[in-house]
């Protein structure tokens, strides 16, 4: 298994992304065991809050792993995304979800970041979209991180590619990460406020959830309806984006 799953006496569950070998990047059968793994929390009692996380140091995700085969339907009107359904959110889940996030969190990862409902992060993270980098429409990852951070941060971090890194300290400033923890220390204060957040009556705490997410919403879904076509304009070939991914190069700042 490539999730793992621990459900712990407070009511809090951790859940794991468990291919540090390879980042933790997202295979298929990865984002079919996320999907279960909300769908079972949404009817486990003994989970009232969740927290996400990669294991080991170097990343929480970076996306969909590279290898993973996706064929495509002929029309531009459709586009099969196996990420779509690997958030809580699209899962119907509406107990809380925290990240935790250490080393790496880029491209396909703001799937999960964008359907939680806060983020903690180590010192030694950093963030960025690679997608026009390696010639793809960055389009769902933008209209999550659209709706996290101010504007200008978004396109920016979307549009310099490769090139930058947003730091930990940066995301914080900018609000997309609501606590700083020394390297390593991420987990531990997520599971920490979820203890707490677990501690309340569950179905006023899922309220609570709900209302929030209902204040922005509508034009999440509106501009989730328009990706599928942006990125069918606008990504390179197959062929096109391999060869700019394994001539990237290793230079970027982080900022």
């Amino acid at each position: 298994m490539s999730v793992r799953r621990e459900v712990r006496p407070d009511g809090v569950a951790l859940l794991t992304l468990d291919r540090p070998e390879r980042h933790n990047a997202i295979d298929l059968a990865t984002a079919g065991q996320l999907t279960e793994a909300w769908r079972a929390f949404r009817i486990d009692d003994a989970v009232r809050a969740v927290v996400l996380t990669g294991a080991g140091e170097r990343a929480f995700c970076t996306g969909i792993d590279r290898s993973a085969v996706v064929p495509q339907p002929a029309s531009p009107y459709s586009l099969d995304d196996p990420l779509l359904g690997i958030g809580p959110k699209s899962a119907d889940l509406w107990k809380p979800v925290i990240a935790a996030v250490g080393g790496m969190a880029c491209g396909g990862a703001f799937y999960l970041l964008g359907e939680a409902e806060f983020v903690v992060a180590s010192e030694n993270a950093t963030f960025f979209d690679p997608h026009v980098s390696y010639g793809m429409v960055s389009a769902f990852e933008t209209v999550h991180m659209a709706q996290r951070m101010p504007f200008g941060e978004a396109a920016r971090m979307a549009l310099t590619g490769t090139a930058e890194r947003l730091s930990a300290r940066r995301a914080y400033e900018v609000g997309l990460v609501s606590e700083l923890t020394p390297p390593g220390g991420a987990t531990a204060a997520a599971l920490r406020a979820a203890a707490v957040i677990a501690s309340w009556p569950a179905e006023p705490v899922q309220g609570t959830v709900r209302a929030l997410w209902a204040a922005r919403e509508a034009a999440r879904q509106h501009a989730l309806a328009l990706a599928p076509h942006l990125i069918s304009l606008g990504n390179l070939p197959p062929a096109a984006q391999t060869d700019l991914f394994e001539g990237r190069g290793r230079d970027y700042r982080v900022r």
